[in-house]
């Protein structure tokens, strides 16, 4: 999910309660990812896809770490293949 994320935007850090952990900003991602849906016999059926954005903070110790799944919403338009 992380790996094929792509639209990358910054924000600075405004909010006081984030200074520990968020010190250098956020990062913004758009990305998406699939859940797989099984039949009651256990046979694959389908992959349910997702779109989202993802919230990285950059912290004070200079890492990225993923922080929150933001605006997540099921795909419809077209179906994944198997």
């Amino acid at each position: 999910m992380i790996e094929i994320a792509t639209n990358k935007t910054f924000a600075e850090n405004y909010a006081q309660k984030h200074n520990t952990d968020a010190k250098f900003g956020w990062y913004r991602y758009d990305t998406r990812f699939a859940i797989p849906v099984y039949d009651d016999a256990g046979e694959l059926v389908r992959y349910n896809v997702f779109k989202a954005r993802i919230l990285v903070r950059h912290a004070k110790d200079g890492k990225l770490y993923l922080y929150d799944i933001l605006r997540t919403k099921k795909e419809t338009s077209k179906p994944l293949e198997q």
